[in-house]
């Protein structure tokens, strides 16, 4: 908003002191970045108290961890924090008008919406019981039942495809063998004009043009692309669209609940999140800027630019409500944070074309998910089998795992932090490594 105030004042010949900085995406970032660590910290404070008041306390099952029933009544629904620190920067100093920003803010509302009615459902259920008179046991079965998350996590994945595919906004440049320099106007391959934009690149002249297609990030390969086309034969290459539009589904659906499974030890998914997207926001700086996708032979991706205020406050967001969230926990975000925060990871991936990276960066995510599908599998397989279930793990998710075995939760959360920081670090190497 700030930012369209200053350039709708700058058309009309109005000087302002100092409005002209608003246009440096710099400048803007640092601004996201302050804003949302003090909404996260200072009036997050506000919002905790505000919680408490209202009890919206959390319910803990007896699971026979260390610790658990001191949890018990810290106010939740904290993601609520999360949401407002990332939105509220991002609508002040972000140019609504492009395609990613509005995707991005459509992202978070969408699925901070489900996680809230999850959160709001379980507390309902909580003072039901209270007012019948009744011992209330928390079970998965009082909120938002888990075929309606599946559902808006498809929804969304739906959109972000279909957007990402078909809004005429959203292009890579691709490099135009030819020499001289200039803007020129030419024939494609389809026989239609395109204007080609040449850019001086150390000292050579490069030419690009527009380019539509469905490519992506691939580690390890020589020239890092991927094409979607390649999975279907080449007389099926115009469906490439749906392939496409279902590999987006899966992802959102698989990081989304990757976060919401990893939320269980007090700092762990905030931490954990916070890490990924700095990893998120070097690939969006390097992938838009022209210079550093021909030095890393990377594709280039325009108007990422503005990308880099909304991811500048996402991270603000986590690292200011960690501030609460570190052990020991004063509130905790519930699904409304946690799906949220999986929810935007998986966009922002695909936005930037590092989706294939996913199992990297987000190997944390990636192993908790697994570990909750390694025990339920084996556990049915050798109750079948033998007529009892047995157990891979001491509990699932893998961090419970720890927990039985001992460890301190803090220490399982700050190790699972250098964990992302080690597979952080892997993904940004690859975008070298061929």
């Amino acid at each position: 908003m700030l930012y369209h105030l200053f350039d709708w004042f700058s058309k009309q010949d109005y000087r302002i002191p100092g409005g002209g900085v608003f246009q440096f995406i710099t400048f803007r970032v640092m601004l996201a970045l302050i804003l949302s660590l003090i909404i996260s910290t200072v009036f997050g404070k506000k919002i905790i108290s505000f919680l408490q008041r209202k009890q919206l306390g959390e319910s803990v099952r007896d699971l026979g961890l260390e610790g658990e029933q001191q949890k018990k009544g810290t106010p939740t629904m904290g993601g609520l924090i999360i949401i407002l620190s990332i939105l509220i920067p991002t609508l002040l100093f972000a140019n609504l008008d492009k395609v990613y920003i509005r995707l991005m803010l459509l992202s978070t509302v969408w699925l901070g919406a489900i996680g809230f009615l999850d959160d709001y459902l379980k507390i309902r259920a909580k003072r039901m019981a209270k007012q019948k008179g009744l011992e209330y046991k928390k079970s998965d079965a009082d909120g938002l039942a888990g075929r309606f998350k599946i559902v808006g996590q498809v929804m969304l994945g739906l959109i972000v495809g279909v957007t990402l595919y078909f809004n005429p906004n959203v292009v890579v440049k691709r490099e135009v063998v030819r020499t001289g320099a200039g803007n020129v106007v030419a024939e494609n391959s389809s026989g239609k004009k395109v204007k080609y934009d040449s850019v001086m690149v150390d000292g050579k002249v490069r030419v690009f043009t527009d380019a539509k297609t469905v490519i992506t990030t691939i580690p390890f390969v020589k020239g890092h692309e991927f094409n979607y086309a390649k999975l279907l034969p080449e007389s099926m290459a115009e469906y490439t669209y749906l392939v496409y539009i279902l590999i987006v589904i899966f992802i959102v659906t698989a990081v989304s609940n990757g976060a919401n499974i990893t939320d269980g030890l007090d700092g762990l998914a905030t931490g954990v999140s916070a890490l990924i997207g700095i990893c998120l926001g070097i690939f969006a700086y390097v992938s838009g800027n022209i210079k550093f996708a021909e030095y890393l032979n990377i594709m280039y991706i325009p108007n990422l630019g503005e990308l880099s205020i909304f991811i500048a406050a996402f991270v603000g967001s986590c690292i200011g409500f960690l501030w609460y969230n570190a052990y020991p926990a004063q509130v905790f975000m519930g699904d409304t944070g946690s799906l949220a925060l999986g929810g935007i990871i998986a966009a922002l991936a695909i936005i930037v074309r590092k989706e294939l990276l996913i199992p990297i960066f987000c190997l944390v995510f990636l192993v908790e998910n697994l570990s909750v599908m390694i025990q339920v599998s084996y556990f049915k397989y050798t109750k079948k089998k033998y007529g009892e279930g047995r157990r891979v793990f001491l509990m699932s998710p893998l961090h419970h795992h720890y927990q039985k075995k001992g460890f301190h939760e803090s220490k399982i959360a700050v190790r699972f932090w250098i964990v992302t920081i080690l597979s952080v670090t892997m993904a940004i190497v690859t975008l070298k490594l061929r």
